[in-house]
């Protein structure tokens, strides 16, 4: 069996970090499956999902700080030249975190860690309406 759900996820980019294992979780509850895999996955290539402990000194500073180091805001990029933009740092975290993330579910329930949760990380300039694909496969 397979179910797909779509989340919308409202943001203020500029590396917000936002929580959104309760929404997953729902999706799963609404899909009918016990037990199988829920892949989650961004539309867009300015943002990306992952897990981490969604803690405010991680989410507010380290997350940042990190991708900072790796792909500085105020850095070079070709893709700024070429479309006469400010973003292509977002683009390239979000390439480097990546658009997905698969989750094991086992008895109705996302199997995390304790302080594990499924984060979606918008690296764009601004603000908008993310749309999160949740596709539950399993029985």
């Amino acid at each position: 069996m397979v179910t797909t759900e779509q989340i919308q996820i409202q943001t203020r980019g500029n590396n917000h970090v936002i929580n959104i294992t309760d929404e997953v979780a729902q999706a799963v509850a609404g899909s009918g499956i016990s037990n199988g895999i829920v892949t989650v996955f961004n539309v867009g290539s300015t943002a990306g999902i992952t897990t981490t402990e969604f803690e405010p000194g991680l989410v507010n500073h380290d997350l940042e700080a990190a991708f900072e180091k790796i792909a500085p805001a105020q850095g070079r990029y070709v893709h700024e030249e070429t479309w006469h933009d400010d973003n292509g740092h977002s683009h390239v975290r979000a390439s480097l975190l990546g658009p997905s993330l698969s989750v094991p579910v086992v008895n109705d329930k996302l199997t995390l860690g304790t302080w594990q949760q499924i984060i979606l990380v918008d690296f764009d300039t601004r603000g908008r309406t993310r749309t999160v694909i949740c596709q539950i496969v399993g029985e």
